[in-house]
């Protein structure tokens, strides 16, 4: 739980302090992103440039850069940080907590901190047992302060350990548990919660009799993976199906059922009134017989002719009918010419980006479980490995999400 977290880590002056490095490489390897304060003390038994090799950011030590007026906000960091964890924390820094007094960067920007804080103190067993730390250390519970001692490990009380600090692994078990425990209790909103997207997915069929009909080898299961993806991150989807023997086992999927271009038609450009986002997956012929006969067609002769007719653009009229605000995105299955093909549909049917599929990949796009794609809009292509559908399903959720992104900033300037 702590990857992407910002972590301020004051270190100050205890033998101890070597530990700082261990813990720093933990969470950093656990993808936390750490800013590190030391007081003057704390310089006495650990470099700077140690920590500032280890955390890839310059350590803040003094409220003073430089000599040019250059100064260290220590409301910045109170602002910017997810939790921050003082460790090791001596005896005289404890009193300067509760005591309030701001003599260094260290302290400053405790008192200015908006993020839960984590204290492992560090001292000698007479100091760590003497009533005042003792009392210093209540005060802390007290202010809502989490306490990291041997013994219990999280928010621990009593002598236990005889003063000193925490194992490194146990400290960041202990912000690690806590973030758990936050995101727990206060659940993040999937990230499509509140749209609405409109997906077609599978083949189309053409009837050329009861019997017979114009279609291809599309088995819908990279359309219903992307349902069941956007479903997944709260988004509520409609499904437009062609004849596919798939499953949609996420209650937020309403499925449509049709057998030809024109009933998906007339369901897409019904559903996409109300949708933000429209993902064209289908296989739609672009073509139909022009009259479909009633009873199955015999054999007569040894050739026969079907008269052709054009099937409704359903990329193009929704890219008509698209609104700002609102996303388009399109497929194109090329066996030539693939990426300016690609681009000429992107501009023609007013799509806002283009997934590029491949018949020279092997193992890929028809009745396979695997694809290989590239993602091509006018910032330019995205390419991407071989991958199960689910997994192709993700990345290409993951664009449209940049999509929206993109267009709320600029929405808002």
């Amino acid at each position: 739980m702590l990857k992407g977290k910002k972590i301020v880590l004051g270190i100050t002056g205890s033998i101890a302090a070597y530990k700082a490095c261990l813990i720093i490489r933990l969470l950093v390897k656990r993808g936390a992103e750490v800013q590190v304060v030391i007081t003057p003390a704390g310089k006495e038994f650990i470099t700077p440039i140690t920590l500032s090799a280890l955390t890839q950011k310059p350590v803040v030590s003094d409220f003073f850069s430089q000599r040019d007026g250059t100064w260290h906000s220590h409301v910045a960091l109170g602002l910017w940080a997810d939790a921050m964890l003082i460790a090791p924390c001596t005896a005289a820094t404890l009193g300067k907590m509760v005591s309030g007094v701001a003599d260094n960067m260290l302290v400053t920007t405790y008192l200015s901190m908006k993020a839960p804080v984590f204290v492992a103190p560090a001292m000698d067993l007479d100091m760590y047992a003497h009533p005042v730390t003792q009392r210093n250390l209540q005060q802390l519970r007290q202010m809502g302060h989490h306490i990291i001692e041997p013994g219990n490990g999280f928010l621990a009380s009593g002598l236990e350990g005889k003063g000193r600090m925490e194992e490194p692994e146990t400290i960041v078990e202990a912000l690690d548990r806590f973030f758990a425990e936050e995101a727990s209790l206060h659940p993040t909103p999937p990230s499509l919660t509140g749209r609405h997207v409109l997906i077609t997915a599978g083949p189309t069929h053409e009837r050329i009799d009861p019997v017979r009909f114009i279609g291809n080898y599309s088995s819908g299961k990279m359309g219903f993976a992307l349902a069941e993806e956007c479903a997944r991150r709260g988004a509520r989807v409609t499904l437009v199906a062609g004849p596919v023997a798939l499953d949609t086992p996420h209650p937020d999927i309403k499925r449509i059922d049709v057998e030809n271009c024109r009933q998906m038609y007339e369901a897409a450009t019904s559903a996409f009134a109300t949708a933000d986002a429209a993902i064209l997956c289908a296989a739609v012929a672009d073509f139909r017989p022009e009259h479909a006969a009633e009873e199955k067609i015999k054999r007569v002769g040894q050739t026969m002719q079907l008269q052709l007719v054009p099937n409704p653009d359903i990329a193009a009229e929704l890219g008509r009918l698209k609104q700002p605000g609102q996303m388009l995105v399109g497929f194109a299955l090329e066996t030539d010419n693939e990426e300016q093909n690609a681009l000429l549909k992107l501009e023609k049917k007013n799509l806002d980006f283009i997934v590029l599929n491949t018949l020279r990949n092997k193992g890929t796009c028809f009745q396979s479980n695997d694809n290989q794609i590239a993602i091509i809009s006018r910032h330019g292509r995205r390419d991407y490995a071989k991958k199960p559908k689910q997994q192709v399903a993700a990345d290409i959720i993951d664009e449209l999400e940049r999509h929206f992104g993109a267009a709320s900033q600029s929405a808002s300037k």
